[in-house]
C-alpha cells in the first residue's frame, strides 16, 4: 500500500477547496443572470472549527450557504479538512467496513467537499454532490458522487445528467459508471418508503486501486462533471412557470429528502459522531418541507 505523504493530503485538500470556489462563483453567476426584482443571492461564508476531546485543534473548514436567492432557495457548499482520533463508535464502524488496525491506531485524516442545493422553482431539481479523501494508518480511499433529486421528473433531464456523469467516468474505466450508478441506486434507496430518494447518479466509497494518482484523477473528474451536469438542467428549467401543485410536490419531496439524510446518510452520521460543526453537517436539510 502506498504510504501517503503530507503532499498527497495537501493536494487533495487544495483540489476540494478549488472546486468549492469554482462552484460558488458559478452559482452566484446564475443568480446574477436570472433577472427579477429580488436581489441576486450571495453566499454567506463561515469558518468552522473542530476540537478534540482534550481541546486541541482537530481541523475545520468553510461553510458557504446561500438562502433566499432568485434561483436557489437554499444551497450549501462545504469544504473541510479534519483530523484526530476516531471515537469508539466510529472505530467500530470503520472496522466493520474492513479498515484494518483501527483498534490499535484510531488516527484519521479526511478532507472533502459536500454540496446540497434546494431550488426556488419546483421544476428545477434539487441536487447533491460530494467528493472526499479519507486516510487512516492502515488504509486510504476516495469517495463521492452526485445525484439528482427532482420533485417533478423529466426523463430528458435524467438522461442528460447521467450522460454527463458517464462521459467523465468513462476515461477512467469502462465499468466505473455502471458500477457506481448501481451503487447510487442502492445507497439512495429509502427502505421505509420503498422508493428511491431521486433519479440517481453515481456513488462510490472505499475507492482504492492502489494507484493514488489514478484514483485522485478519477475523483477530480467526478467533481468536474458536476457543474455541466447540473447547470445544464438548471438552464433548461429555471425560467419555467410553475403552479401551486408543483410547489406542493416539491415540499413533500423535500420531506423525503430530509428523512433520508437524518436516518440513513453515512456522511451525516460520521460528521455528528466525530464532533464536526452541527450546522455544517446539517446544512443539507431543506429550508421548508412538508409531510402529508
Amino acid at each position: 500500500m502506498l504510504d501517503l505523504t503530507l503532499d498527497h493530503k495537501t493536494r487533495a485538500a487544495t483540489w476540494f477547496r478549488s472546486l468549492r470556489d469554482e462552484i460558488v462563483a458559478a452559482f452566484e453567476q446564475v443568480e446574477d443572470t436570472q433577472g427579477g426584482d429580488a436581489p441576486a443571492g450571495r453566499f454567506e461564508v463561515t469558518e468552522t472549527k473542530r476540537t478534540s476531546e482534550d481541546g486541541s485543534d482537530a481541523g475545520g473548514g468553510l461553510m458557504s450557504v446561500m438562502r433566499g436567492g432568485r434561483v436557489f432557495e437554499k444551497v450549501g457548499v462545504n469544504v473541510s479538512e479534519v483530523y484526530g482520533e476516531l471515537g469508539e463508535r466510529a472505530q467500530k464502524a470503520m472496522a466493520a467496513r474492513g479498515v484494518p488496525g483501527m483498534e490499535d491506531d484510531p488516527r484519521f485524516w479526511a478532507s472533502g467537499i459536500s454540496l446540497v442545493a434546494h431550488m426556488q422553482n419546483p421544476r428545477v431539481p434539487a441536487v447533491h454532490m460530494n467528493t472526499r479523501m479519507f486516510w487512516t494508518p492502515g488504509a486510504w480511499w476516495f469517495g463521492g458522487g452526485s445525484d439528482l433529486n427532482p420533485a417533478i421528473e423529466y426523463d430528458e433531464d435524467t438522461a442528460f445528467f447521467h450522460r454527463t456523469l458517464k462521459e467523465h467516468c468513462d476515461p477512467h474505466g469502462a465499468d466505473l459508471y455502471e458500477r457506481y450508478k448501481k451503487w447510487a441506486d442502492e445507497y439512495f434507496y429509502i427502505p421505509h418508503r420503498k422508493r428511491a430518494r431521486g433519479v440517481g447518479g453515481i456513488f462510490y466509497d472505499d475507492h482504492n486501486t492502489g494507484d493514488w494518482e489514478a484514483d485522485f484523477a478519477f475523483t477530480q473528474d467526478v467533481g468536474r462533471a458536476f457543474l455541466p451536469a447540473f447547470l445544464g438542467v438548471v438552464e433548461k428549467r429555471r425560467h419555467e412557470a410553475f403552479s401551486e401543485a408543483d410547489r406542493e410536490a416539491q415540499l413533500v419531496h423535500r420531506g423525503l429528502y430530509a428523512e433520508y439524510n437524518l436516518v440513513y446518510d453515512r456522511g451525516t452520521k460520521f460528521g455528528l459522531e466525530t464532533g464536526h460543526d452541527a450546522n455544517a453537517v446539517l446544512m443539507s436539510l431543506p429550508p421548508i418541507a412538508k409531510w402529508t
